[in-house]
């Protein structure tokens, strides 16, 4: 899935944060909706104006953006 075909970053658009492209719904909303427990369908259902690529593509740039990264597990006090 070539994500740079469905998602972009348009400073005039929601400060500059990716969204899938032709609408206003950014891909970090997205993923708090799939982090809240929403389903494909019901994400689908609910935003008539995104399809399966578009949410695929969400996933793979997500991919690719944390691909670099690196994370280091930190122990909370008590």
């Amino acid at each position: 899935m070539k994500w740079q075909h469905r998602i972009e970053a348009n400073p005039d658009v929601l400060a500059g944060k990716p969204v899938v492209k032709g609408t206003r719904l950014s891909v970090e909303f997205l993923l708090s909706l799939f982090a809240e427990g929403w389903t494909h369908a019901q994400v689908l259902e609910n935003y008539p104006s995104l399809d399966g690529d578009a949410l695929q593509a969400v996933f793979a740039f997500s991919a690719e953006c944390l691909h670099d990264e690196q994370y280091f597990a930190q122990t909370l006090a008590a």
